[in-house]
């Protein structure tokens, strides 16, 4: 009774961790993440070798080799962010952690660092895309194309 009066619930989002320019993931050649096996998304060609928290929340893993993050928004978003493709075979070299699983971190602190030269110079893509992993559990989720995007920038627009 009375829904009218309630205040429309407005969907939730999730900012850019990279300064770059975002792309479909349908455009990254990794099936994992073209084919949103992982959760929807969108990718970006990073500019720059830092890595942001695009949101309040916790570090659930910090992979060993440096090379992707996993989070937990305080929105409840569990999002992965995967720098290139394939990079886990660099072992870690080009990668620095600045944060470990079970940190509590806020928007824009900083997560990781790469060497995105070296990681070209290895012959990998750097492409590097940022997923919802928890997908199902919204009404959609949408990537947001933006020619230049800087970290902060909403690059994914979660609909409840």
């Amino acid at each position: 009774m009375f829904s009218f009066l309630k205040k429309k619930e407005e969907g939730m989002g999730v900012a850019s961790p990279i300064k770059g320019k975002t792309v479909e993931l349908s455009q990254v050649s990794d099936p994992t993440f073209g084919e949103c096996m992982l959760g929807k998304g969108v990718a970006i060609l990073p500019e720059e070798g830092k890595v942001y928290a695009p949101a309040d929340g916790e570090i659930s893993m910090m992979f060993e080799t440096h090379h992707a993050v996993s989070m937990v928004t305080t929105d409840g978003i569990e999002l992965l962010i995967h720098i290139g493709l394939e990079t886990v075979a660099l072992k870690g070299e080009g990668f620095e952690a600045h944060v470990q699983s079970g940190d509590q971190v806020k928007k824009g602190d900083l997560l990781l660092s790469m060497d995105l030269e070296k990681i070209k110079s290895e012959g990998y893509d750097i492409i590097s895309p940022v997923v919802v992993c928890n997908t199902d559990d919204y009404t959609d989720v949408l990537g947001v194309l933006l020619e230049k995007v800087e970290p902060g920038d909403q690059i994914i627009k979660i609909v409840k």
